[in-house]
């Protein structure tokens, strides 16, 4: 195959350059090693895979469905809710049952589009699910919707863990894979994590999160790979919430901080969502008929409004002008909150079109700031990411031969690699997930800056100074390179002294780039 070619199917250099590592070795391995290696190259060259993880009820199938703008993932409880499904692009819209021993069963989507409820098969012989859609937002990210890992059935528990990649037997992504379960559990898993919160963070939260490996090699979640969302934002009691000002949303948002200073350093950020609202807004779920409804409620008598408004068995059982039945379609696809947003819209606006409206509700969901953080946190960085999940499994596949001369050879052909200038990002990366895990101590501050340096493609932002003319960014690079080169020699423990080496080469490199520039 020519660099040409190999250049198509990669999404960037840093993840060409593996796959010509892993090509050059696998003649120099087992057999066994060498269909790792395979299955490495695979997952290579496919869309950067993001499980949408978290307790059951989170709502993550909603979300799932905001986010691929269709509601196609089940959100009832049902079997298929049991399940992991994978949803990935592809020419024809297609559901494909793919069952333990390999084999697959094309289903039909439902009536409304979505995967049925119920599959015609024994759901105890099925591994998980694969959907292809033609959605754009599926050519360069998978969306991986998984059971709930609060669930009381074991085997939807156990799915979703074999998913993250937090257990040590046969892992089902690789059903149609010819490897052995020590080599499958290699080079499963999901690549990125996007973790789902309702209104507390529990211990089970940040163990799941702990537990999280990219292909599973023991690449813990951290904020290169992992972001959470406070789903149901709008449940929440502003009451309960000092400072928020009895405003939701503000409530909301000062709830997010709090939890991310739980979960940090596990995820890169935590943000507010309010899922039903923003699958409703992106799926096409609100319709002309909606908008009329909500006109309809808009022009109710202010007393009869505000009794409607005070709670969901007032909104559908209250006598009104406006049927009791559309109430409820209203109530299930916006919720109270988005209700009120949208009289609101139509208070200020009588004449808004259902398109405004619709809008208007995408924008009270909070989805836009989740999806700028998926192509800031993720998609900036598939290229990194996917590189350095794919060299954990190259190690994890040589650690599992056995070969003591197999794992030389992988772990020389490994530095050779991670000596290139152009390699440097999987340096930093690995050196970032060493400090948030806490697996090199450092002092606040400098932790702080690894985290900086390493969490962003852009230049002012990896120097903390986002917004200020070149030349200062390039005095500012130079003074941290150097700074870092003497701590890395005076002061700094030898584990430290290997994360300062990392950031002085960075430091350097920007200068390097913005002196070029």
């Amino acid at each position: 195959m020519s660099t040409a070619t190999e250049q198509q199917h990669w999404p960037g250099p840093l993840s060409a350059a593996v796959a010509r590592l892993c090509t050059g070795l696998q003649p120099q391995v087992s057999e066994r090693t060498a269909a790792g290696f395979a299955e490495v190259l695979r997952r290579l060259s496919a869309p950067l895979q993001v499980a949408v993880a978290g307790r059951i009820k989170s709502g993550k199938s909603t979300l799932v469905n905001a986010l691929i703008g269709r509601r196609v993932a089940p959100t009832d409880v049902g079997e298929c809710t049991r399940l992991v499904t994978r949803f990935q692009y592809g020419t024809v819209d297609r559901v494909e049952v793919v069952f333990h021993d390999g084999n697959k069963q094309a289903v039909p989507f439902d009536a409304d589009g979505g995967i049925p409820a119920d599959l015609g098969v024994d759901i105890d012989e099925v591994s998980h699910l694969e959907a292809y859609l033609t959605n754009a937002v599926l050519r360069d990210l998978t969306v991986i919707d998984t059971p709930g890992l609060g669930s009381l059935d074991a085997a939807s528990v156990a799915r979703t863990e074999e998913l993250l990649g937090t257990r040590k037997d046969d892992a089902d992504d690789a059903a149609d894979s010819d490897l052995d379960p020590v080599s499958r559990n290699a080079v499963a898993g999901a690549e990125a994590v996007l973790y789902v919160v309702t209104q507390g963070v529990r211990a089970d939260d940040e163990q799941a999160l702990a537990a999280f490996t990219a292909a599973t090699a023991s690449r813990e979640a951290g904020p290169v790979n992992a972001i959470a969302v406070l789903n149901k934002a709008d449940t929440i009691e502003p009451s309960s919430v000092e400072d928020s000002g009895g405003e939701v949303w503000k409530a909301a948002s000062l709830l997010a901080e709090k939890q991310a200073e739980l979960l940090k350093p596990k995820v890169a950020d935590v943000l507010p969502v309010i899922g039903l609202l923003a699958e409703t807004a992106e799926s096409g779920e609100f319709t002309a008929a909606d908008a009329e409804a909500l006109r309809g409620l808009a022009q109710l008598d202010e007393a009869t409004r505000e009794t409607l408004l005070l709670s969901a068995d007032l909104f559908t059982s209250w006598e009104c002008d406006v049927p009791a039945g559309t109430r409820n379609r209203l109530l299930e696809r916006m919720d109270l909150f988005g209700i009120r947003s949208a009289l609101e819209a139509i208070d200020a606006d009588p004449e808004i079109t259902a398109g405004a409206l619709r809008r208007r509700l995408l924008d009270s969901s909070g989805l836009a700031s989740v999806l700028n953080r998926l192509d800031t946190v993720f998609r900036a960085r598939a290229d990194g990411i996917k590189a350095a999940a794919a060299l954990a499994s190259v190690t994890a596949l040589a650690h599992a031969s056995g070969d003591q001369g197999e794992r030389q050879r992988v772990h020389d052909a490994i530095e050779v690699l991670l000596a290139k200038p152009e390699a440097h990002q999987l340096r930093v990366l690995e050196s970032l997930t060493l400090v948030a895990a806490g697996a090199v101590a450092m002092p606040a501050d400098l932790a702080e800056e690894v985290m900086r340096v390493g969490s962003s493609n852009d230049v002012g932002e990896q120097l903390g100074l986002p917004g200020r003319p070149r030349n200062e960014l390039t005095d500012y690079a130079l003074e941290r390179a150097n700074w870092w080169r003497s701590f890395s020699s005076f002061g700094a423990t030898p584990a430290q002294s290997r994360i300062a080496h990392v950031v002085h080469r960075a430091y350097f490199l920007i200068w390097q780039q913005l002196r070029s520039g």
